[in-house]
């Protein structure tokens, strides 16, 4: 009960900054861009030509790129899920509406663009059977999530923190390789979903910035606690049709891990840009279950580098029924 408490109250104190937050890490509807800027438009004489460019260069798309590419997507349709449970988060007073409600509604709109944009450019591809997207879409809704943050703000802001990180990575790898094709179009909407991820990386991060300020044994206990469990990502329950939930989601890691875009060792990577950044190493003052806590985490990059090293990704590449034979 005393660290629910804690949590509250330090929570009530960001909170007044929240508006700063806003300004500065979010950007203004009027001026942040639209799927439909980077779309061709139906109304155009060129859409004929710039439709034909986005079906050529999505057929030449290597399978494991491709799949990433629609995986990715998924993750980002699914973005109700992730608000219902932001708002749950103990110090977001949905009845108030002010504050951190206020953040989790225009960081929710800021991220819907990313699945309305990437969803329209796989139905204009023609290489993708849409209904089955659709159908692990809607499972991966239905069947909802468990990250190990509870409804605790600390997990989830290290939760957020990495994530955010992660899918940049993910973007930006497929926007570079479709850029190395040819594949301007594509690249160039990989580029746009990638920066915006990148500045929500800044914001979580900051957030927990603030938090090691106010409360840091409890905040790095909690660091330690996600890294425990390991960092699973939003669609970690994905499925495809006739599959029980989570069964799909070891092949989109080993097509993402094989065509490079998202890594074991990009997680190795963002712990440890995180523990550099939050400079978990040299905070002090903290418990004495805090220190070893602190102790655990910077250790820790080494001791699942070790583990990479040793692991191999399978070859064989698994049959999605995303895409069309």
């Amino acid at each position: 009960m005393y660290q629910q408490l804690v949590r509250k109250e330090v929570m009530g104190i960001l909170e007044k900054e929240v508006g700063s937050f806003l300004e500065k890490f979010l950007t203004p509807i009027e001026k942040i861009w639209q799927p439909s800027d980077m779309l061709p438009d139906p109304a155009s004489e060129d859409f004929r030509y710039d439709l034909e460019e986005i079906q050529t260069f999505a057929r030449e798309m290597p399978y494991d790129l491709f799949v990433t590419l629609i995986g990715d997507c998924i993750t980002e349709e699914a973005l109700p899920s992730y608000e219902s449970w932001l708002m749950g988060v103990d110090g977001v007073n949905q009845e108030e509406q002010v504050g951190w409600v206020n953040w989790v509604r225009a960081w929710t709109a800021e991220e819907n663009r990313h699945g309305d944009l990437l969803n329209k450019y796989l139905y204009l591809c023609g290489r993708v059977n849409m209904r089955e997207v659709e159908i692990t879409t809607q499972y991966l809704i239905n069947d909802g999530f468990d990250l190990g943050t509870s409804m605790d703000p600390y997990r989830n802001f290290v939760y957020t923190s990495f994530q955010e990180t992660a899918t940049n990575i993910s973007h930006r790898r497929v926007g570079t390789l479709a850029k190395q094709s040819g594949n301007g179009k594509l690249a160039k909407m990989c580029g746009v979903i990638a920066a915006d991820e990148a500045r929500h990386a800044k914001a979580y991060k900051h957030f927990v910035e603030k938090i090691l300020e106010i409360d840091p044994s409890e905040m790095i206990l909690a660091f330690e606690d996600m890294m425990r469990k390991k960092i699973v990502m939003p669609a970690h329950l994905m499925r495809q049709s006739g599959q029980k939930a989570g069964e799909l989601w070891g092949h989109f890691s080993d097509a993402a891990q094989r065509c490079m875009v998202y890594t074991g060792q990009d997680y190795i990577n963002i712990l440890k840009d995180l523990l550099d950044e939050w400079k978990i190493e040299h905070i002090k003052g903290l418990t004495e279950k805090a220190e070893k806590a602190q102790e655990y985490l910077m250790k820790l990059p080494g001791r699942l580098q070790k583990i990479t090293d040793r692991v191999s990704t399978p070859d064989l590449q698994f049959q999605f029924s995303w895409v069309k034979s």
